[in-house]
C-alpha cells in the first residue's frame, strides 16, 4: 500500500473509505484513466489518493487536482513509477476527462453548492465514466435539509450505479458512484468484481455480509436487555446463542471467479432444480435455458452475477411464499435483474422461500457488473434462477448438481 507522510491536518476519509472510493479505478482492468480531486491547502496527501495510486496498471494514468505545493513535491518524490503515471495540475480547468473522477473529501454545504460540484466533476469525465464522492450522513452541516446529504442521495437516485455505507470509518461515511452517461456493456468484460464493504472481513478470506453485523448486533442488544430486565431468568442465553448461528448464515466467502471469458457462472450456492427451455414474454423473444438452483438454509445466500454485464432493468414481482424447492414457487415473490452482455440478455431472478421474506438488490440500472461479483442476497432459504438465451449456451449441470456460487460453471457460451 502506498503510503504518505502523516496530514497535518486529518481527514474523515480512512483507508477503507478511500478503498471504496477508489473501487471503480482499482477493479478496472485498464488501461484507464483517473482524476482525484485532493484535499485544500492545509492537508497533507491522504488514504484516497493513496488508494488511487495502488490501484494503477502499467498502462493507467493518474491526474491530481492539488491545491497545495506540498502536496505536490510528496507525490514527486514517491519514484519513477508514480511519476510517470501521476501528473500533478492546480485546478480543474487543467485537467483532461478521465474514466473515473474521485472526490477526496467528503461533501458539504448547501444542495446549490453540492450539485454544482457534481455538475463540474460530471463534465469531466469521459463517456460512461464514473464519479466517486462520500457525504458523512451524520454531520449537521450536510444533515440539514437542502444540505449536501440530501442532494447526493437525490443525484444517486437519478444517475447512481452503487452506494456504500462504510460505517468502519470514523465518522461513518456513504461513498455515491454517479455515472452521468450510459456505460458500454462490453465494458463489464474488463472489470474485475467490485470491492464491497458490506462484505466485512472477520478472519483471513472468512467475511459475513453487513445484514449479518446487523441481525447478530440486535441478537446480542436483546440478550443484554434480558439479561439486565431479568437477571434471575436464562431466557437471555436464547438470543445471546442465537446470535452465532444467525451472522453464520450471513457469511460471504471469498471466491476465486474462472478466468474463462466463455465461463457462465452460478448466481449462489445451492442444488440445482431444473435445466429447462422456455419462453417468456417478460424478457422478449426466443427461448431462454433457465438453470433453477434451491438454497437451504444452510447454504451461502450471497448472490452473484453469473455474466459481465451492464443492468438495463430490475423489477419485482408479487406472489406467495411457497417452499423455494417445490413447483409452485414459480408464482412466489421474486425480483428480477435484466443485464445486458454481449451475447444477448441475462436475466437474474431471486424469489423467496417458505421462510425467506426479504430480498436485497445492490445494482441499481446503469451499473456494470463483472463475472462472479456479488449484487445482492436473500434472507434464508430461497431459490436463484438465471435465464440465458438458450440457442447461444450449453448448459454444464444437471438436476441434483451442486454449485457454489461465483465458482461453479453452469453453462458456456457457443462459439
Amino acid at each position: 500500500m502506498t503510503e504518505f507522510p502523516a496530514a497535518r491536518r486529518p481527514g474523515p476519509l480512512g483507508p477503507r473509505a478511500a478503498r471504496a472510493l477508489a473501487a471503480e479505478l482499482a477493479r478496472h482492468g485498464g488501461p484507464k484513466t483517473g482524476l482525484v480531486v485532493a484535499p485544500g491547502t492545509g492537508r497533507a496527501p491522504d488514504a484516497v489518493l493513496a488508494a488511487a495510486i495502488d490501484a494503477l496498471l502499467p498502462d493507467d494514468r493518474l491526474t491530481v487536482v492539488a491545491e497545495d505545493p506540498a502536496l505536490r513535491g510528496v507525490l514527486s518524490a514517491q519514484g519513477g513509477w508514480v511519476a510517470s503515471r501521476v501528473r500533478t495540475v492546480e485546478s480543474l480547468g487543467q485537467a483532461d476527462p478521465a474514466d473515473v473522477v474521485i472526490l477526496a473529501e467528503p461533501l458539504t454545504g448547501t444542495a446549490e453548492e453540492t450539485r454544482a460540484r457534481l455538475d463540474d466533476l460530471g463534465k469531466l469525465t469521459n463517456p460512461g465514466g464514473v464519479v466517486a464522492v462520500a457525504v458523512v450522513p451524520g454531520l449537521a452541516a450536510t444533515r440539514r435539509r437542502g444540505g449536501a446529504v440530501e442532494e447526493a442521495d437525490r443525484q444517486s437516485a437519478l444517475y447512481g450505479v452503487g452506494s456504500d455505507l462504510v460505517v468502519r470509518n470514523v465518522p461513518p461515511v456513504r461513498v455515491h458512484r454517479l455515472r452521468y452517461t450510459p456505460a458500454d456493456h462490453a465494458v463489464a468484460e474488463r472489470l474485475a468484481p467490485a470491492y464491497r464493504p458490506s462484505s466485512v472481513p472477520l478472519a483471513g478470506r472468512f467475511h459475513i455480509d453487513s445484514n449479518g453485523v446487523a441481525a447478530a448486533g440486535i441478537a446480542l442488544g436483546l440478550a443484554a436487555v434480558l439479561k439486565a430486565t431479568r437477571p434471575k431468568s436464562r431466557l437471555w442465553l436464547v438470543p445471546a446463542l442465537a446470535a452465532g448461528p444467525v451472522a453464520a448464515f450471513f457469511r460471504d466467502p471469498q471466491r476465486d471467479v474462472p478466468d474463462d471469458p466463455a465461463a457462465i457462472v452460478a448466481a449462489s450456492d445451492g442444488r440445482v432444480l431444473a435445466v429447462e427451455r422456455l419462453r417468456d414474454d417478460r424478457f422478449g423473444d426466443g427461448e431462454y435455458l433457465r438453470i433453477a438452483v434451491f438454497l437451504s438454509v444452510l447454504d451461502v445466500h450471497v448472490n452473484r452475477s453469473p455474466v459481465a454485464g451492464r443492468v438495463v432493468d430490475h423489477f419485482a414481482e408479487d406472489g406467495g411464499y411457497a417452499a423455494a424447492m417445490k413447483p409452485q414457487a414459480e408464482h412466489n415473490v421474486a425480483a428480477y435483474t435484466v443485464l445486458e452482455t454481449s451475447h444477448g440478455p441475462v436475466v437474474v431472478a431471486q424469489r423467496t422461500g417458505l421462510i425467506a421474506r426479504r430480498i436485497v438488490q445492490r445494482a441499481p440500472v446503469g451499473s456494470l457488473l463483472a463475472r462472479g461479483e456479488r449484487f445482492g442476497l436473500i434472507r434464508f432459504g430461497s431459490r436463484t434462477d438465471v435465464y440465458l438465451p438458450a440457442d447461444d449456451v450449453t448448459p454444464a449441470v444437471a438436476p441434483g448438481d451442486r454449485v457454489v456460487g461465483g465458482v461453479t460453471v453452469i453453462a458456456r457460451w457457443r462459439g
